[in-house]
């Protein structure tokens, strides 16, 4: 990920003492390049106190702010007093990124004329203006806060991931390869939805796939060095020459995918012709790759791997699409959410093992090499999906964590217990709003994260499943 950059917009209101802007540049400053960002600012010697208040104003940081195009993730509009609503929207109507609306707040003690901020009401002021001309921000909590307060920081690390979710969902290709198992309906989506919210599909056939593992040699460099990757990368000690070595071939093709179409995630139809033609199952490979931060769902399910996208935006760590599997005995906040082997080893408490797919071994053993078994380590975690319905794509997120709590050993592939506040009411509502048994789930809390990412900037419906 790139050293996310802002913009820094201030306010200027004539009557109020606009001497405070000075220090309000030298805070900000301060407490973007501490969180380890970067910043751009208008140079403050072109306005009255470096503030934006008259339209000219106005039109004079717009001009700045489109030559800098490209150049800055967000802005961040700085009230270190009432701010003029006609100069803020006028400078940042044609934005394009996401904008923060940061106030100060005042001081007992400072509150004669020639220090009173009156910023508390003067972002009303402004929102209020940007609601009219439907204009999307951010506010946070709390309604006014220091730059070098603690709360700030937390709200510049939620706003920069909201950036970098917003800035990431916008424009993104992601592969879809193979057809739709025909069993599997719960994962069907609409393709024209997806391109009308900004997401490229590029489909590639099962059999062009095939044909290209057919045509990589057995010493082909980049095979060779996937092999000593994947064996680096988890325990492969069990898994037959033969099949180890189609694994990677099928792994060295997927990379050949991501590079010629620039994929930013893919979804794979990984069975059954995977096991019965080319004799392995690609869990691992999928592992390997959102391990590496490249988005990989299995089953052809696009919409896991859009919030798997999201969540890895937003997180900057690897994000998994598992089943809602199994109750967790008579718990019924618990559930064990798993999958053949996908789960990046980040994710899990220790190195898996691959072995051969169980349910693929049982009817036709030998055909399912390349199940990465193991468990999913504790962490709080973030749970979301999505559906395209009516031309719109519908998503869900909720805050839960994995749990220390013990899974037989015979319980194969990859899974682990989720710990869910109100689990058996979210699972109505789940079943109720018609989504599918996948979720994807991500490192950390972040459901206002996505929320405000979904339907501030990228128009997503929402579905509260909280509620």
């Amino acid at each position: 990920m790139k050293k996310m950059t802002f913009a820094l917009c201030f306010c200027n209101r004539g009557f109020m003492p606009g001497e405070l802007i000075y220090g309000a540049r030298d805070d900000m400053i301060k407490a973007v390049t501490d969180a380890g960002y970067d910043y751009i600012a208008m140079d403050a010697e072109l306005t009255r106190y470096g503030g934006v208040e008259t339209r000219d104003e106005g039109l004079l940081y717009a001009k700045w702010l489109k030559e800098h195009e490209g150049q800055y993730d967000g802005v961040i509009f700085s009230m270190p007093i009432f701010a003029d609503e006609n100069g803020a929207i006028t400078a940042l109507q044609d934005a394009g990124v996401p904008i923060l609306m940061q106030a100060y707040p005042d001081e007992i003690g400072k509150m004669d004329f020639a220090h009173r901020r009156d910023a508390f009401c003067g972002k009303f002021s402004v929102t209020d203006v940007f609601t009219q001309y439907q204009v999307p921000f951010t506010v946070m909590k709390p309604h006014v806060v220091h730059p070098l307060s603690e709360a700030f920081a937390q709200n510049l690390r939620d706003f920069a991931a909201i950036c970098r979710v917003v800035n990431g969902m916008k424009r993104f290709n992601v592969g879809c390869i193979g057809a739709r198992t025909t069993a599997f309906k719960t994962v069907r989506f609409d393709e024209i939805t997806l391109q009308k919210y900004g997401i490229n599909v590029e489909s590639f056939d099962l059999s062009e796939v095939f044909f290209k593992v057919n045509q990589k040699a057995d010493d082909d460099a980049a095979v060779l060095a996937k092999i000593e990757r994947l064996k680096n990368y988890t325990d492969c000690s069990k898994v037959p020459e033969s099949n180890m070595l189609t694994l990677a071939k099928i792994s060295v093709v997927l990379d050949e995918y991501i590079e010629e179409y620039h994929l930013d995630a893919l979804t794979l139809r990984c069975w059954n012709e995977m096991e019965t033609i080319m004799r392995v199952c690609p869990c691992v490979l999928l592992s390997e790759l959102n391990d590496r931060g490249i988005v990989a769902s299995c089953e052809i399910d696009m919409c896991s791997a859009l919030t798997m996208r999201a969540m890895n935006l937003a997180s900057e760590q690897p994000t998994a699409v598992l089943d809602w599997n199994n109750n967790y005995g008579d718990d019924e906040n618990k559930v064990i959410l798993f999958h053949c082997g996908p789960v990046a080893q980040s994710l899990m408490t220790a190195k898996g093992t691959v072995t051969e797919h169980k349910m693929f071994a049982k009817g036709d053993p030998g055909s399912g090499w390349g199940s990465n078994e193991g468990r999913i380590r504790p962490f709080d975690m973030t749970m979301s999906n999505c559906q395209t319905k009516d031309g719109k794509i519908v998503v869900y997120a909720s805050e839960a964590r994995f749990t220390d709590d013990p899974i037989e050993e015979e319980f194969f592939g990859c899974g682990g217990v989720a710990e869910i506040p109100d689990l058996q009411n979210k699972l109505i509502r789940l079943a109720r709003g018609g989504f599918k048994h996948h979720t994807s789930v991500g490192v950390g809390h972040m459901k206002e994260i996505l929320k405000e990412a979904f339907t501030t900037y990228l128009g997503y419906d929402w579905v509260d499943i909280d509620e």
